[in-house]
């Protein structure tokens, strides 16, 4: 018996997947938004009451994208972050890392940069709980920084915002540089480097305001 229930269990689990493979395909030309449910059953080759024993709506399969791009990336940010208080190493390895990602996953990557502003409220909420665990997560790798002494939480948290919200734009723009000649690659390379280190750069001076002035 358990054994029956296993193999069912599994079935669910590769026909679920199927729609999430579907969907990512459907949406590399649409936004989720103008996605039928129909559209996404004809593409797994199943009737459409079929999908609402994986889904209850287009909304919370959208949402299951979101947690197939994202969650696996959280356990990635400590050991990118945590640099040995090496702040070129660190951006190092955030933009191999964002390099790294859009190359192995590029729909998952357009469906997020598409969706973060996108027309379906759930998605657009899931998008923005990820995306403030992984300010949460910098944050905490950046109060352990011997160059982060003295700051407050609130400006800890605006700093660790800083770098996700520019490693969310390095990724579209590694996007972007898909389809184009290796140069360009290379251009949005050192200009991520660039960026990120003159965030780097204005942290530490970030204190200097609120050292009194002299007569």
């Amino acid at each position: 018996m358990s054994h029956t229930l296993g193999i069912r269990q599994a079935q669910k689990q590769k026909t679920r997947q199927a729609f999430l493979d579907a969907a990512l395909v459907l949406l590399e030309e649409q936004s989720l938004s103008s996605l039928g449910l129909r559209e996404v059953t004809r593409a797994v080759g199943v009737a459409p009451t079929a999908f609402y024993r994986h889904f209850p709506s287009i909304a919370e399969l959208g949402v299951a994208l979101v947690d197939e791009a994202l969650s696996s990336l959280h356990p990635m940010v400590g050991p990118t972050v945590s640099a040995a208080n090496d702040s070129e190493e660190r951006i190092g390895r955030a933009v191999e890392l964002i390099d790294q990602l859009v190359r192995a996953f590029p729909a998952h990557v357009r469906f997020i940069a598409r969706e973060r502003h996108g027309g379906v409220q759930p998605v657009r909420e899931a998008i923005r709980d990820q995306l403030a665990r992984f300010t949460e997560e910098v944050k905490a790798e950046l109060a352990e920084d011997r160059e982060s002494e003295g700051w407050g939480d609130d400006d800890l948290t605006m700093l660790a915002h800083l770098y996700v919200d520019q490693m969310l734009i390095t990724a579209q723009l590694f996007l972007e540089a898909l389809e184009a000649p290796q140069g360009e690659w290379e251009r949005v390379t050192h200009l991520a480097i660039r960026q990120l280190r003159l965030i780097t750069l204005g942290s530490r001076h970030w204190l200097d305001q609120e050292t009194p002035s002299g007569p």
